[in-house]
């Protein structure tokens, strides 16, 4: 095996000697920041959407959300495959190894990235008809999306070497990089759609720009690496570790093709069981894409908490230190569920001043909102516990596990509560589906994790 690296030696005993608390902290924090920002990126537009053009806006970003779920399970399967193989590679001493992985992990994403961008252009229409654009909505989806798909390479590269960054030992600097796109995103955002009165293009224009800036800014760091190292030799596909990635990162891209799935279900059940309320079909298929926004930006303080502690798992589990592997499942899941219970808390007692940012609508629309956003995330508070066991199976090269816990919420519970839940409640029961799903994936998850920590080390 070759030699770690001796370029930071202290790197290399933090992650296996520091307190779990500590270490937490240290790459916690940062990646709630990273995670938070991502997620108000796809809130940013919405807001000053529904200010300056109004809820058939907002359903535009809803319908082309669906490709951006594409685009993400695609960048995340070969970010979470790189960076966990990288750490596994450190923690046993392979320093070629791992670097060889992540320089084949960049020229996997590029090739990916480009690939989606050109199937997205050529599929446009056909891909929004079946995202559940209705023909009220398809005149500001088109525009919308058209400029949004550009952004795809930057959104890919941006995440992998997010990702590298955090594998390095360096998660304060992602978060400064995330940071400043979605400062300059909000910048554009208000200059493009308010003096310029661009509409959607402006939106989608200002989103691209600031992720065009933090992959710029993450790029920038990737020759300062101190445990990983950029190598043009090593800048090819090499096709003996690109099957380690994508078998580690595939239960992300699974989480992410559900959720594409459970989107595209949901919109066209809005529309169905919409159109058969009081409340019609554009509405609920606006409210759901704006709760389904605001309930991932309080799920993405809990998942940046335990994705934050994916090189301390990796690391640590390669060195056969469980001892410290299991504080850490224990040390998640405890504040991943005080986050969520304050995350649950603001969103029930305060639901018509979340929805009021997106704009302000008449009485029948926030009625609806309201209930839609007490519904669906009141059991927001219990997810720590599924994303630790995810995230922890992935961190240590388990993907069968992790593949069944990304599908136990979306696949396996909600496509079929979302099936048949409505045709007893109707537009209620879709809401409903939500809750139901978040219990039942948690107990899977629960007796997953369980049964893991008591064998944990044993094999």
């Amino acid at each position: 095996m070759a030699q770690m690296t001796q370029d930071n030696p202290m790197q290399e005993n933090m992650l296996g000697t520091k307190p779990i608390p500590r270490l937490m902290l240290q790459f916690g924090i940062p990646s709630i920041v990273s995670m938070f920002v991502n997620s108000v990126y796809n809130l940013v537009d919405q807001v000053f959407i529904g200010q300056r053009v109004g809820y058939l806006g907002n359903a535009a970003t809803n319908v082309t959300f669906p490709f951006v779920t594409v685009s993400m399970a695609i960048s995340l399967m070969i970010a979470v495959g790189t960076a966990a193989n990288c750490g596994l590679n450190l923690g046993r001493r392979d320093q070629e190894k791992a670097d060889r992985t992540m320089n084949t992990g960049f020229v996997l994403a590029f090739a990916a990235s480009i690939t989606l961008f050109l199937l997205g252009e050529i599929l446009l229409i056909p891909m929004l008809k079946l995202f559940g654009a209705t023909d009220l909505v398809m005149p500001y989806a088109i525009p919308y999306a058209r400029i949004y798909i550009i952004g795809v390479p930057f959104t890919t590269i941006g995440i992998l070497s997010s990702d590298m960054i955090r594998a390095d030992g360096n998660p304060s600097y992602t978060m400064k990089a995330m940071l400043a796109g979605c400062f300059f995103n909000i910048l554009f955002d208000y200059i493009f759609v308010f003096p310029l009165n661009m509409g959607v293009q402006g939106a989608a224009l200002a989103t691209i720009l600031g992720q065009l800036l933090t992959m710029i800014i993450n790029l920038m760091y990737l020759p300062k690496m101190k445990t990983l190292h950029m190598r043009r030799d090593y800048l090819r596909l090499d096709t003996g570790i690109i099957p380690n990635i994508l078998a580690v990162g595939f239960s992300s891209f699974i989480t992410q093709a559900a959720m594409l799935v459970t989107q595209v279900l949901l919109n066209q059940q809005a529309i169905r069981y919409g159109a058969m309320s009081e409340f019609g079909a554009e509405i609920p298929l606006t409210v759901f894409g704006i709760v389904m926004k605001i309930n991932g930006l309080m799920v993405s303080v809990i998942m940046g908490l335990v994705v934050g502690s994916q090189p301390v798992y990796s690391y640590n589990y390669g060195a056969r230190k469980y001892d410290r592997v299991r504080q850490l499942i224990k040390t998640s899941m405890i504040a991943g569920t005080v986050i969520g219970l304050i995350g649950t808390a603001m969103l029930q007692l305060f639901p018509q001043q979340f929805i009021s940012i997106f704009g302000q609508e008449d009485a029948l629309y926030n009625t609806f909102a309201v209930m839609a956003i007490r519904t669906m995330t009141i059991l927001i508070f219990i997810l720590g516990i599924q994303m630790t066991a995810g995230v922890y199976f992935q961190a240590v090269g388990k993907p069968r596990h992790s593949i069944i816990i990304s599908l136990s919420r979306s696949l396996l519970f909600m496509v079929p509560l979302l099936l048949i839940m409505p045709k007893f409640f109707g537009i209620r029961g879709v809401m409903m589906c939500y809750p139901i799903s978040d219990l039942f994936s948690v107990i899977l998850c629960s007796t997953l994790l369980i049964r893991e920590m008591k064998n944990l080390g044993k094999e």
